[in-house]
């Protein structure tokens, strides 16, 4: 992808999240709760990705292997944002979420983040190291979510609530599955990776 093109969805993702945090503080919310969504946490992380890779004289001071190491995780990340949206959050009530922020955050980017590491492969092969290095901050985000869940009594996603999904097994069930897409999707990606680089 372009680096034009990168550049101008990062800051298309900065100022989608920003509008948005704009309401939350004028509604008094909290915005640590704003910032436990994995969906802000995986766009921003995208975003950044986005705009060092468009900035090439920011992106040439990193190692090759660690840029592309960057793209495969923002690339998971997006990817499970657009299934778990589709799969289990399309019809929940986005309350005061803008639904022009709601499609740039669960529609577009995951697309567009998706499609640049289908089109641009990365210069290094990538370890089955890189795909267990992927896997840590979802994996330390549902335990979060959990852990803070029970303190404070509130949870970003309904899924992830004792109280909706069927208690403690319910929860457990829906973190195994999202770990698992994680893994799955994190293989593909590198494996995609791989193919391109052969070609």
């Amino acid at each position: 992808m372009p680096s034009l093109f990168r550049i101008a969805f990062g800051l298309l993702v900065l100022a989608a999240i920003g509008s948005q945090l704009a309401i939350h503080l004028d509604k008094s919310f909290n915005v640590l709760n704003f910032f436990s969504y994995f969906t802000n946490l995986s766009n921003l992380f995208a975003a950044a990705v986005l705009l060092l890779t468009g900035w090439r004289a920011a992106a040439m001071r990193l190692q090759p292997g660690a840029v592309d190491a960057l793209r495969a995780a923002s690339t998971v990340n997006m990817a499970v944002v657009g299934i778990v949206f589709v799969l289990l959050l399309r019809d929940v009530d986005l309350g005061s979420l803008q639904p022009w922020v709601n499609s740039v955050l669960h529609h577009v980017m995951p697309c567009v983040v998706v499609l640049d590491w289908l089109l641009q492969a990365p210069t290094q092969r990538l370890s089955l190291r890189t795909l267990l290095g992927m896997l840590v901050f979802p994996m330390l985000y549902l335990l979060y979510v959990v852990v803070r869940g029970e303190m404070v009594g509130w949870y970003p996603y309904p899924f992830m609530n004792p109280a909706l999904a069927g208690g403690a097994g319910g929860v457990a069930l829906h973190a195994a599955g999202i770990a698992l897409l994680f893994a799955a999707l994190g293989g593909a990606v590198l494996a995609w990776g791989h193919r391109r680089q052969r070609a």
